[in-house]
This record gives C-alpha cells, sequence and structure tokens, in this order.
C-alpha cells in the first residue's frame, strides 16, 4: 500500500470532498481523484460512499482513517526530529490546552521555551480535554493539557493507539458563592446547607463532577445556567444568580471581586496531566516544550527530563 496514496486518502476524507482536499493539497480535483482510484484497486474494496454532498467512509473508509491517523502523527515526529537536531535549530509544537490552564500553565511554559530557544514554534490552541485528546489521537496536535476530577482523565487506555499520560499537578476544587451569600461567613462549607441554592455548571466533565458531588451530599442541584467560561460563570455568581464549584486554577486565572470562595474537603480535586503518542517526548522541540512545563508545574522547580507516566488513564474510572 503506498503511503503517499494513504495520506491523500486522509486528506479526503478529513476535509470531507474531493474538492476540499484539492484545495487542501494544491492539486486538481482529478489527480485526487485517480489516487483514490489507485488506493482502492490496491485495496480491493470501496473507501468511500459518494453523493452530491461530498463522501463518507465506508467501514473500510473507517478502518483505514485511524491507521492513516497515526500514521501521519509519526510522519510529523520524524520530519520534527529531524528538522530539529541541530541545537534545537527550529521545529514546531503543536498544543491543545482547555481554557483556564491556556491561560496559566501554558504561556509561563511557552515564555521559558521562548528564552531558552527562540527559533522553536509553538501553535497553541483552546479545547476541552475530549477535544484536545482526539486531537493528539487523529494527528492534528502533538500534546494536549487536560484533566479529570478525582483521577486521570477516563479516554482510550489501554485500547489500540493509547496516548501517554503525564501526571503534572492536582487542584482543589472550591465553592464560589455571591458575595451576600449566608454561607459565606464561614471558613468552611457543607454541601448539603447549599440544596436549596440555584447552580451554575461548567464544561461537561465540571458539570458532571459537580453533579456527583452534590449528589454525595445528598441532593439533585438545580442547575440554571451552563458556560464553560469560567469568567462567565464568575460574573453569574457575582450577580446573585447562583452558586457553583470551579477548579483553583480557574480561579487563579480570573478572580472576579465579587465572588466569595470558600473550600470544602467534599468538593474533590482535578487531576491535570499532558498526554501525548508514545515516542513524541523524544522529538527535541516537544521534549523542550515539556521540560519546561514540568518546570512551571512542579513545586520544586522540576528541570529533569519528562518521565514516563505511572500509569495511562484507566478507563473504568
Amino acid at each position: 500500500m503506498d503511503p503517499r496514496k494513504v495520506l491523500v486518502f486522509r486528506t479526503v476524507a478529513r476535509a470531507g470532498s474531493l474538492s476540499a482536499a484539492a484545495r487542501e493539497l494544491g492539486w486538481s480535483q482529478p489527480a485526487v481523484s485517480q489516487q483514490l482510484a489507485a488506493l482502492e484497486r490496491e485495496v480491493g474494496v470501496p473507501l468511500f460512499v459518494r453523493s452530491s454532498r461530498g463522501v463518507t467512509p465506508t467501514e473500510a473508509g473507517r478502518l483505514l482513517l485511524r491507521r492513516a491517523d497515526a500514521v501521519a502523527g509519526e510522519l510529523h515526529m520524524a520530519g520534527e526530529e529531524l528538522a530539529s537536531l541541530a541545537e534545537l535549530r527550529g521545529g514546531r509544537v503543536r498544543l491543545v490546552a482547555f481554557p483556564s490552564a491556556a491561560a496559566t500553565v501554558a504561556p509561563a511554559a511557552l515564555k521559558l521555551l521562548a528564552a531558552d530557544h527562540p527559533e522553536v514554534e509553538v501553535a497553541l490552541v483552546e479545547a476541552e480535554p475530549p477535544e484536545a485528546w482526539a486531537s493528539v489521537r487523529e494527528g492534528e496536535a502533538d500534546v494536549a493539557l487536560v484533566f479529570g476530577y478525582d483521577g486521570p482523565p477516563p479516554d482510550s487506555a489501554g485500547s489500540p493507539g493509547a496516548l501517554t499520560w503525564l501526571p503534572l499537578a492536582v487542584e482543589p476544587v472550591d465553592l464560589v458563592l455571591p458575595p451576600d451569600h449566608p454561607a459565606g461567613r464561614a471558613r468552611a462549607v457543607r454541601l448539603d446547607r447549599l440544596a436549596d441554592d440555584t447552580w451554575i455548571g461548567g464544561c461537561p466533565r465540571c458539570r458532571s463532577h459537580l453533579v456527583e458531588r452534590c449528589r454525595d451530599a445528598g441532593f439533585e442541584p438545580r442547575l440554571a445556567h451552563e458556560t464553560d467560561d469560567y469568567v462567565a460563570v464568575q460574573a453569574l455568581v457575582a450577580a446573585g444568580l447562583g452558586v457553583t464549584l470551579l477548579p483553583r486554577s480557574a480561579l487563579r486565572a480570573f478572580r472576579h471581586p465579587d465572588v466569595v470562595v470558600r473550600e470544602s474537603p467534599s468538593l474533590g480535586h482535578r487531576h491535570v496531566g499532558l498526554v501525548y503518542r508514545p515516542g513524541a517526548e523524544q522529538v527535541p522541540a516537544t521534549r523542550a516544550f515539556v521540560e519546561r512545563l514540568l518546570r512551571v508545574t512542579s513545586p520544586r522547580g522540576s528541570r529533569g527530563r519528562p518521565r514516563t507516566a505511572d500509569r495511562p488513564a484507566d478507563p473504568a474510572r
């Protein structure tokens, strides 16, 4: 099987049509069509169902696409290794990070990297953990900052093409209250005291954690508002429209002056870490970034090389 045709197939599958793929590749549409036809002859089965709206992978196409994503990821890492051999004079890292990490640890690590290796480029895209994880798995990103509550995120460990999980930090989750809330007068708040309050939910994982903690306290929270934006969440709380839970780094990234923050031992913790394809930590540019990320997240300012994850995320959690 010709790997060049496989990569053309991947571009078509990701673009959704021959014309869009041709534009992305800088080819003519007939040239793309010829490559696909030749690949289908090689494998002996149709890879796409064609329609006026574009193309849709067949079952065989979906199977090949998973392998094609892995090939694209490995080729990118090989290219970065070759480009970066000469003392990191070049190289590019594609980073995906969830919002509060994009506002806190990522800028700190990027600042260190720029000071030490100004010719290494890092492209940062913001995304929640499921999308970030998928970006690395599909070869669209090199590394992703992700999180899970009360343990590593429950994504794809033990499956073919599983990613490496590198734990970075564990942070507490805090209760955020309006300025005149009666519970704000106590240093620590029992969650069951808020059973009658209106609640504000965050991203799907944060919302699930909030609901689980409230159920553990014996009540079902009444969720009136939902937003992924931790700035908007705090604005809603400050306006007296509800109470919420936020991880500590979200409050470090932005703290509304009119909210009250209280700790509670029943609120759990958020585990923050990095995921990447096995072997990506050996790419010089990626390794340099991970080393600086470890430095800014370690309480002792670790300068060591990226360590192998103790274990990947547990899919049973």
